[in-house]
């Protein structure tokens, strides 16, 4: 489902994001209610703003990301030395 720019607007002016981070929370597949939603309260001091926590999910994902091409070179690199 696609959201309207509206939601999307409305999100960037609640969370106080600019362009590029409305950018990246939709190429992480993130929904304009969920980034409103995760605006913390004042009585929830330990929760990051809602642009830290875009940029930790991206940070998190790239890590994964790199691991998992590691791993691959690492079993094309053992498959090919192992059937010499």
């Amino acid at each position: 489902m696609a959201y309207s720019d509206e939601l999307w607007q409305e999100a960037k002016r609640k969370c106080r994001l600019n362009a590029e981070d409305i950018a990246l929370a939709k190429r992480l597949g993130l929904h304009p209610k969920s980034l409103i939603k995760n605006i913390p309260n004042k009585s929830q001091q330990w929760k990051a703003p809602v642009k830290v926590w875009i940029h930790e999910i991206d940070a998190e994902r790239q890590k994964k990301s790199e691991q998992k091409q590691r791993r691959k070179e690492q079993m094309k690199k053992s498959s090919e030395s192992g059937g010499k």
